[in-house]
């Protein structure tokens, strides 16, 4: 069992419960995107096995994110949103240049490459234009509500693991976001369940399809990946603080997130 991959779940959960922050963007920058991907598709072949010690920890990392700090992650995002984004801001400024290193770009990237790039950070930097429901939650449970929540939990975990692309901010663009956060904080597992089979269900067709590119054109792949990772930062920043104090603390935020970046850089790519 690879148990590092629990604090690496805790990262991807915790991500995943912010609108504008993807769980796909953490697995790259902990270094453990294209292994995630491997795994998962892995995990759907005969060599099943070889891969539960490497989801297993990383599930219970996840799990317990979400159930354990979704209230704590909320609060924070709540009062303190600005800080709370800056600080993410700082994590993915601040891996970049290992993403570059371990692609090797200055060796790799073609004029191609370099396009693919940007066309993956304008896919998810035109994102910040998505209108964002201030939706309520549901309380009226029908047979219409649980469909819309299974297609909303494919769509949504289908993009997580996008990098870049927030399954969360899919949810608040659907308008269930409020409703499955209230359902992860009251366990109410019906809602749960049924979000949670849309869930896998999407993350099992994505990874396919990643993994196809991965495997077949590798640095293109990591080209657009790199694009998507540079387009969050357009989603996650959150604009300038206009007080003081929360200016002050989203500076110290921002520094945090870069000095997280740069120890996650020499611990998982060195």
């Amino acid at each position: 069992m690879e148990w590092k991959n629990i604090y690496r779940g805790i990262l991807m959960g915790a991500s995943d419960v912010i609108p504008g922050v993807s769980g796909g963007t953490i697995a790259v920058l902990l270094g453990i995107y294209d292994r995630l991907i491997a795994a998962i598709n892995g995990f759907l072949s005969k060599d099943w096995k070889k891969q539960l010690g490497f989801l297993i920890p990383l599930g219970i990392g996840v799990v317990t994110a979400i159930l354990v700090l979704s209230r704590v992650i909320e609060w924070l995002f709540d009062h303190y949103p600005a800080p709370t984004q800056f600080f993410f801001l700082g994590l993915i400024i601040g891996i970049l240049p290992y993403l570059f290193y371990k692609a090797d770009a200055k060796k790799t990237f073609k004029l191609n490459h370099v396009l693919l790039l940007l066309i993956g950070a304008i896919i998810v930097g035109s994102m910040v234009f998505l209108n964002e429901g201030k939706a309520a939650v549901i309380t009226q449970i029908d047979t219409s509500t649980y469909i819309l929540l299974f297609f909303s939990g494919m769509i949504a975990s289908a993009a997580m693991i996008l990098p870049g692309i927030s399954g969360s901010f899919l949810l608040l663009v659907i308008g269930v976001y409020p409703t499955v956060i209230s359902a992860i904080s009251n366990f109410q597992l019906d809602i749960i369940v049924v979000t949670g089979v849309g869930i896998v269900i999407g993350i099992i067709f994505m990874s396919k399809v990643v993994n196809y590119f991965l495997t077949h054109f590798t640095t293109a792949t990591l080209a657009i990946i790199i694009g998507m990772v540079i387009g969050s930062i357009f989603v996650v920043f959150p604009g300038w603080p206009t007080s003081v104090n929360i200016g002050l603390l989203s500076i110290g935020s921002f520094t945090v997130g870069l000095a997280a970046a740069y120890i996650l850089g020499r611990v998982e790519y060195v």
